[in-house]
């Protein structure tokens, strides 16, 4: 039998759940990852489409942002839900991309993804601080 190679190893994906839970500690908002092998069409269009399949933009505060990664389609996008979007500027977002890009292209996907989740928990910690009564609304596991 063949076995197809998985997309992230096990230790790999353990990194970018731990950098979700780190990211998420001091703040209410709620990041996830979500890679496929290829991306036909519109990358940030497919972004948020899984946006809404992941039912993110469900979150109290609206605050959630999705990573989309292609890997094999070498395609990357992000995405925030209307409450963050609302508190950045499109340069904000497009630093997480140039951040991420930037690791690609140097072959560590992962690193890419880390230190862009890293800079996400830093915005949303400063606009959504972490309440008394937060809840972990959205899984921290990764999405295929």
């Amino acid at each position: 039998m063949f076995s197809k190679k998985p997309i992230v190893s096990k230790s790999d994906e353990a990194r970018l759940i731990k950098a979700i839970q780190l990211a998420e500690l001091k703040t209410s908002g709620e990041i996830r990852v979500h890679i496929e092998k290829t991306c036909k069409g519109d990358i940030i269009a497919a972004c948020k489409k899984k946006f809404e399949e992941l039912k993110m933009h469900e979150t109290k505060d609206r605050n959630a942002i999705l990573f989309f990664l292609a890997a094999g389609s070498k395609a990357f996008a992000v995405w925030g839900d209307e409450g963050i979007h609302q508190k950045v500027s499109n340069e904000f977002w497009k630093s997480i991309t140039d951040c991420a890009i930037g690791y690609f292209k140097q072959n560590d996907l992962i690193t890419g993804l880390e230190k862009s989740i890293e800079m996400c928990g830093e915005k949303l910690q400063l606009y959504f601080p972490i309440e008394a009564d937060d809840k972990n609304e959205l899984s921290n596991e990764i999405s295929y």
